[in-house]
Parts: C-alpha cells; structure tokens; sequence
C-alpha cells in the first residue's frame, strides 16, 4: 500500500527517517527492549515481519553476486589500477590522482573515485581483489540507497522490485565489478536524488545541502556527468517543495554554494598549487583541470571537438552517425546500446507517464509525484543527453540511468498495483509487462547463440501474465499475486540472465561491455558481427575474433574510428601486437591481464572483453601488454635508483609494466599520447639528472587515430638516435643511462 506524506500526522522523528514514537506502556507494564541486533533484523515496528529480512537478503544476495568470480578481471582497468596502486605509495599521487608514484601525470579525470581503492590497497596491499571490493561495496550501496528512497513513499515492495531490477541490469553487473570512475558517481547520483525526495516530503534545508555536497563529489568522481541531472531536480524542488517560494529559491542557493564547495575545494587547490611541483594533469593541453573539465570531458563530449582525444578531436560526426556510434532518440535501444541498459527501459517509461497521471490531481507538494519527478527526469535527462552527445560515448556510460530507472519501474508498479482495480492502472501494468516481454525477446534475438530456448518463455509468460494483469481487479488476491509475480519474472528473466553472463567472466582494459559475445557491438564492416565490432566503427580487437593481431580495414570498418588497422597489428611492434597477435613475451593473447590471469573460456577469445568484446590492445590504447619475466627482471634491477625504471608512451602502455614490476613508470602524453607532457626539454633533463633508466620501445599511442603529440613523438625519435638498445624478451628497450657514440 503506497505510504501518502501528511505533515499533520507525521512526526518528527518519523520525518529524520526514524520510527514512529510507540504509545505509553500501561502503568506497572514495562515494554521489552529489543537488542541493536533485534532492531537491525526487525527493523520499522510497523512493518511486517518479513519486510527487513528480505532487504538483508537483497543485499546479500547482490553483495554474493558481484563478488562471484571478482577476481578474473585482473587489473580490470590497469589506467585506473596503476593509479591507485600510486596512490597507495605516496600521498601526493593520492591527492592528485596521479598515474605514477613519481607524479609526472595524473588520469584524465578527478581523483575522487581512486580514493576508496587506493585506501583499501594501502591497508591490504595491491590486488585484484583490493582494488575491485570497493566498488562492489558501491553496488550494494547504491541497492540500498534506492530501496530506501522507494520505500520511503511507496510500500516495502516496491523497494525491493528497485532493488532487484538495479542489481540484475547487466552493466549495472558489470561497473560495480570494474574499477572505473562510473560506480562512485551512481552511488552519489542515486544518494543526492534520494536527499532531494527527503527534502521534499519536509522543506529542510538539510536535506537539499546535503544533496549539493553529493553532487559535489560526485563531480570530483567524473566532473560535468554529475550535473546532468541538475536541472530535473532543481525545477522539481523550485515548483514542489512545501515551503514558500522566496525560502525555496534561498535553499537553492544554499545547495548551490554547497555544489560548489564540495567539489570546488580541489580544483581551487589544483588550480592555485604551482604547475612546477604537482604532477600535469593529464588530458589537458594546457596543463589546466579546468581546461580538462571544460573541454575534452565537458562540451568536447557533447559536440565531439575534444583536442586530444581519440580520433584527434576532429568534430563530430554529423547526421547522426559519427564516430563514436549512432545518435538519435533511439540509441539507449540500438545494437550498441540496447543490451546493456534498456530490458525494463520500455516499461519505466510506460509506468512514469501512468505514475504522474495517476498523481495529476495530487496537491503540488504531493511527495509521491513528487518522487516520479525526481527520478523520472533523471532518467529522462540522463537518458537525452545519451542519445545525442557526439563525442567519445562508451556503453557503460549508461550505467548512470540504472538507479533511476531501477526507481521509476519500483515507484511505477507499487502504484499501479494499488489501483488496480481501475481499468486504466491494470491496463497500464498489462502493458508495461508486455513492453518488457516484447522487448526482451528482441534483446535475445540479437545473440541468437546464447540460450535460444530463452526467448519463447520470456515472451509467453510476459503475456500470459500482462493478461492477468488485465483482470488484477477482479480476481482473487492469490491468483493476482501470482499474475504480478509471472510478470515480474518474465521480465527480469532476459537481463538476469545477461547480468550472470557478465559476472562470469573477467573484463578489462579501457572498453568494456556486459552480457554474452556480441551482445554489443559498434556499426559494421569487417569483423564487425556478433563477438567483434568493439570499437567506433566496427571490427575486431587486435588479438580477437580467430585469435590473431589482424584487425581487418576497410570501408567504414576498420578497428578506429572511420575504420583503418590498429597501431602495432600487421607490423613488428615491439611492446603492442606482433603480427600474429603474440604478446611481448611471446604467449599469445587468450585474454591473459595484466597479472596474468586468464579470462578467456577458450582460445578464440569469447571471454574476458576488451573494446565491447574481448581481446587486447589497439596498439596498447585500450589495454597493457603481458609484461614477460625477462623484462620485469630488467625494470627492477637497480630500481630504487631512479624515480621513474622506464617512461612509455601512452598510460595504458606505462600502466603495464608499473603494475607488473610495482615501480613508478612515467607516461609520455598521457592516455592517448596526446598529451604535451614531458616536452622533450623537460624530457631531456630528466635523463640528465638519472631520474628514468629505460625507455620502452612502440607503445600505445593515439598515432593511428590522430597522432602522437609532438612531444611524443620527439622524445621518441630523440630516445632512439641516442641511446643503446636493450632486448628483454622480445620487447626492446633503450638505456636511458647508456648512450651510443
């Protein structure tokens, strides 16, 4: 039954989230006093004995799932893990994010999501495990987080439909697994909504502030994605709050200067420190966060002019099909797209148009309409800036709308369940199960080899049950219950069985997707079909598809935007792919990371994905080389020696062997190569004073999608005209201390 806010019958301490207060015992009666164990398994004393079990349970339950298997993704992310592992060595990486211990650059984003891995790192050393924990617990955070907001104003059940749905969305699976900085900026995300809802149910300022400081954090997680919602909740509180206008522009305000300050204290204090003594902050040109969080991560994302960004920043793509995929209202459904987020994304929206009509004649500071607002524009606004922004546009990107389509289908269905016995709420459930049904079976469709006998009952039990649903009125409780729960199954048949694809195998490097082999796949071309296409483009990974380095040109479907080869396929490349797909120490690339596990299930590679498949580098952009025994022997020795045992171009490159030998290893121009740090004077000095032992020959670099930076590149040819090569393996390396005649 959907809990209505009234402030007449409401205390305050049921509105600081607390119990109600019990009545007077009798005189000479004493009440038992529960123990905190009691209290934490019995919960709300008004609920029913089941209600916090079955949340505990939703916890535990999502905790176990997303801990399965956690450590077959080795590194996951070796950008993002040599990051933290820098961190976990010296203060001044932490604060600043920095790739390396010795602070030559930092990531290309805020460091706010490095703090909780880093932390865990430095208390139980590096691992797989320490690394990726944090961010399951970010996932079970989040489940909570949104059950709390739904059962808030809806009934228990509807907190766990959002619960569930959340936990079983396949790249919901996949990003709370992975150490990227997307599972800190939904946890944030989905607390500030939940604090907005807070605020509107009282008018407390409090309530509002502390969802600006949220946000605020989660602007250092992944900077200008946190205010994507900002509008939504803005208007919503500004037109809904129960207080007068001038005091809700005032707690607008207030939650503004708290946006502001949150996340504004590092970036004034990055701003203001000297450029000569903190690392350069990579993926700037000028050596400016707020040039990185204006342009390459800010409007460059929108627009597609991102100076230095794959693909050279070469604009958008135009007419709706650029080079990082199809835009248009349709792209959260595409081939790209559809697999990862949108299995329930038909039926929220079809339950948030039935919730508002249902609430329409509700007083404007309905807490419940209220509370579709909040998170339906979320959605909705998320969602719009998705579907059209031109520049660089992963898949799991869309693991922002998780929560708050998670919400809206909860919020959605406890309403319409409590009015079902009007012809227009039970139609609009029989629909909303249909749309999810109907589209489920087109999801599976398009991975036809994966659990073909799938398809048919996920499409017959959805109707069967839409059609009950229909008659929900009228029919005896039980067999009602029955028709809602067949619905509920049907629908989260497909994505839970997409999201145990997912935690079943590992994942790693810069692009990664969830659910079986070709369940996302970007464009066509070559190499472009089901189990390939991982990038802008279409086509296959180096080290994918029938486990060779080629990566198959042509047309429109090469493996880089615009098509093409990958950097270091087809060619002796010392430190990427040799042509064969052969790794630096001669083993081929069955999906082994950075640590050497394997997330491979065969030697094709239909496991561990890289670039929306699997697979290994382009050119060491998207993921490290295998660092061999014989080159990890060469880096340490004398390594205390040295601030930096090697520089490399490209971070993903550098990120490898950092990981691999535990030394800081400088990164030439940042994650693309792009970056205009070291110059080659600044380069040249460090050599001079014995501050960098090798340089690793090839790299990783952005050279094939719109070069190296200059510097790059002159440091590279400078390095070679000069110094002595070195063989360790097979990857060559020169003697930064050893010159040649």
């Amino acid at each position: 039954m959907t809990t209505h806010y009234d402030p007449a019958v409401h205390t305050p301490a049921e509105d600081d989230g607390g119990p109600p207060p019990e009545a007077p015992a009798p005189p000479g009666h004493h009440r038992p006093r529960r123990s905190r164990f009691g209290r934490l398994w019995r919960g709300r004393p008004e609920d029913p004995r089941w209600v916090r079990p079955a949340f505990l349970a939703l916890l535990t339950a999502t905790a176990l799932l997303y801990l399965y298997n956690l450590d077959a993704s080795g590194w996951a992310n070796s950008f993002y893990s040599a990051a933290v592992q820098a961190g976990s060595q010296s203060w001044k990486a932490f604060f600043f994010g920095s790739l390396d211990a010795g602070n030559a650059i930092t990531v290309d984003k805020p460091p706010a999501a490095l703090w909780p891995m880093a932390l865990a790192v430095r208390i139980f050393g590096l691992s797989s495990w320490s690394i990726l924990v944090p961010e399951v617990l970010m996932g079970v955070g989040t489940v909570a987080v949104v059950y709390a907001a739904v059962r808030r104003r809806f009934s228990p059940a509807a907190g766990l439909i959002a619960g569930a749905v959340l936990a079983l969305t396949p790249v919901a699976a996949l990003m709370f697994r992975f150490n990227n900085p997307d599972a800190l900026l939904a946890l944030l995300m989905s607390l500030a909504c939940y604090l907005v809802v807070r605020a509107l149910e009282d008018g407390r300022t409090k309530w509002l502030v502390w969802a600006g400081v949220a946000i605020g954090f989660a602007f250092l997680a992944k900077t200008l994605q946190a205010f994507l919602i900002l509008p939504a909740l803005a208007l919503v509180y500004g037109v809904c709050a129960p207080v007068r206008l001038r005091r809700r522009l005032g707690q607008l305000a207030l939650a503004t200067v708290a946006i502001v300050v949150s996340g504004g204290w590092w970036v004034a204090v990055v701003e203001l420190w000297p450029a000569s003594s903190r690392p350069y902050v990579g993926g700037s040109q000028n050596n400016s966060f707020l040039e990185l969080t204006f342009g390459y991560n800010g409007l460059g994302r929108l627009n597609g002019e991102e100076t230095g960004s794959v693909g050279g920043g070469g604009g958008p793509g135009g007419g709706g099909g650029g080079q990082w995929g199809e835009t248009g209202w349709d792209r959260m459904f595409n081939s790209e797209i559809g697999g990862q987020i949108s299995w329930l994304l038909p039926a929220a929206l079809i339950l948030l148009v039935a919730g508002l009509l249902a609430t329409r004649r509700a007083a404007r500071t309905d807490a419940v309409r209220a509370s579709f607002l909040v998170w339906g524009g979320s959605l909705l606004m998320t969602a719009a800036v998705f579907s059209y922004m031109a520049g660089i546009f992963h898949q799991y990107y869309t693991v922002a709308l998780a929560p708050y389509l998670a919400a809206v289908v909860g919020m959605g269905a406890a309403t319409l369940w409590e009015r079902r016995k009007r012809i227009r709420a039970s139609l609009a459930l029989a629909a909303a199960v249909t749309a999810s049904a109907a589209w489920g079976y087109v999801l599976l469709g398009r991975t036809p080899d994966y659990l073909p006998w799938l398809r048919m009952p996920v499409l017959v039990g959805g109707l069967v049950a839409a059609l009950g649903l229909v008659f929900a009125g009228r029919l005896g409780r039980r067999t009602a219950l029955a028709a809602a729960g067949l619905g509920l199954v049907a629908s989260l048949a497909a994505p839970t069985a997409y999201t145990l694809s997912t935690v079943r195998e590992g994942h790693s490097g810069s692009i990664v997707t969830a659910g079986p082999s070709g369940a996302s796949m970007r464009g066509g071309g070559p190499g472009g079909g089901p189990g390939g296409g991982g990038f802008p483009g279409g086509g296959n990974a180096p080290g994918r598809g029938q486990g060779q380095g080629q990566n198959q040109g042509g047309p429109g479907g090469g493996g880089f935007p615009g098509g093409g080869t990958a950097p270091g396929t087809g060619g002796n490349n010392q430190n990427g792919q040799t042509p064969n797909g052969q790794t630096p120490n001669g083993q081929a690339p069955n999906g082994q990371t950075p640590n050497g596990r394997s997330n491979q299930n065969g030697p094709t590679g239909e496991g561990g994905r890289t670039g929306g498949a699997g697979g290994g580098g382009m050119g060491g952009l998207l993921n490290g080389a295998e660092v061999g025994s014989e080159a990890k022997k060469l880096l340490e020795a004398d390594a205390d020696s040295y601030t930096w045992v090697a520089a490399a171009v490209g971070s993903q490159n550098a990120a490898s062997y950092q990981l691999g030998t535990g030394e800081p290893v400088m990164a030439i121009g940042g994650f693309n190569g792009t970056d205009p740090s070291p110059t080659l004077a600044q380069f040249k000095k460090y050599v001079a004073d014995g501050r960098i032992h090798y340089f690793i020959a090839g790299g990783g670099t952005g050279g094939g999608m719109g070069g190296d930076s200059g510097a790059a590149s002159q440091i590279t040819s400078w390095v070679e005209a000069t110094f002595k090569e070195v063989t360790a393996g097979s990857v060559t390396f020169y003697d930064l201390t050893s010159p040649t005649d």
